[in-house]
C-alpha cells in the first residue's frame, strides 16, 4: 500500500493516545483540503501491512484502553483492499483500528472489519458537496446508511467554513443524518494548508476565507449537539 507519512502519539484522530498512518491518494479535491500534498495516488511510499503492524506495535503501551491505530489520508479506503488487509491484522495484535473517511469509496469489508468509523461528511446537501469537493455525496450516504444498519460505532465531522457549511439549515440536517453517531465533532475551517498546495502546483480558492470565530463555533457545536474540538 502507498503510506504518505505516519503520525505517532497522535490525540486528535479518534480516542485516546494513536498512531495515525495516512495513506496517499483521494478522489475527492476539496476547496479547503489541507493535505494536498496526499491527493495524487502515485506519491508517497510503498509499504506492507506487516512493515506497518510491527511499527504500530511498539506503542502498544502507550495506547491503553481507548487508544490505538487510525487509517487516514488523503482517503484510506483508495486502497480499500490494503486497508482492509491492514485492520485484520491490527486487530489480531489486539489493536484498537479507527477508520477516518469522506466515504468517498464505498468499502464494505473495510467499515465492517474497523473498530470505529469516523465519518467525514463534507456537506449535507448534494449540490453544494458537489461544488466544494468535485465529487458526488452518494458514497457518503450510502456508507453512513451501512454503518447505521451494522451498528458499527461511528463518529461524525465536519469543517465549518464561513459561507458553505455554517447556515442553520446546514447544521441542522448534519444533525439530522448523523443521529446514532457517538460523537459528533465540528472543526474550524483554517488555511493552514495553502502552503501545500502552491508546492503542488495548484490554485488555492479559499485563501481569503477567513476561520470561524469561537463565537459561531460554539453555536453550531451546541446547534448540532457537537463535542468540543
Amino acid at each position: 500500500m502507498r503510506i504518505h507519512s505516519i503520525e505517532t502519539l497522535g490525540a486528535l484522530d479518534g480516542p485516546g493516545i494513536r498512531t495515525v498512518i495516512f495513506f496517499q491518494g483521494c478522489p475527492m479535491r476539496c476547496a479547503y483540503c489541507h493535505n494536498a500534498d496526499m491527493l495524487f495516488a502515485a506519491g508517497g511510499e510503498e509499504k506492507s501491512a506487516g512493515e506497518l503492524v510491527n511499527f504500530c506495535a511498539r506503542f502498544k503501551n502507550y495506547y491503553g484502553e481507548e487508544g490505538g491505530v487510525t487509517l487516514s489520508g488523503g482517503e484510506p479506503l483508495l486502497q480499500y483492499e490494503a486497508a482492509a488487509e491492514l485492520i485484520e491484522a491490527l486487530k489480531k495484535e489486539g489493536i484498537h483500528t479507527a477508520l477516518d473517511t469522506s466515504g468517498a469509496v464505498f468499502a464494505k469489508n473495510a467499515l465492517a472489519a474497523a473498530d470505529l468509523v469516523i465519518l467525514d461528511i463534507k456537506h449535507t446537501d448534494p449540490s453544494a458537496f458537489l461544488r466544494l469537493t468535485g465529487h458526488s455525496i452518494h458514497n457518503t450516504l450510502k456508507t453512513l446508511e451501512f454503518l447505521k444498519a451494522g451498528g458499527k460505532p461511528f463518529w461524525v465531522r465536519q469543517v465549518v467554513a464561513s459561507g458553505i457549511t455554517d447556515s442553520p439549515d446546514q447544521i441542522a440536517a448534519l444533525r439530522k443524518i448523523a443521529a446514532g453517531a457517538a460523537r459528533v465533532e465540528l472543526l474550524p475551517y483554517h488555511a493552514l494548508g495553502a502552503e501545500k498546495w502552491a508546492k503542488c502546483g495548484l490554485e488555492y480558492a479559499l485563501k481569503d476565507l477567513k476561520p470561524p470565530d469561537e463565537k459561531t463555533m460554539e453555536r453550531l457545536r451546541k446547534q448540532v449537539g457537537a463535542s468540543a474540538k
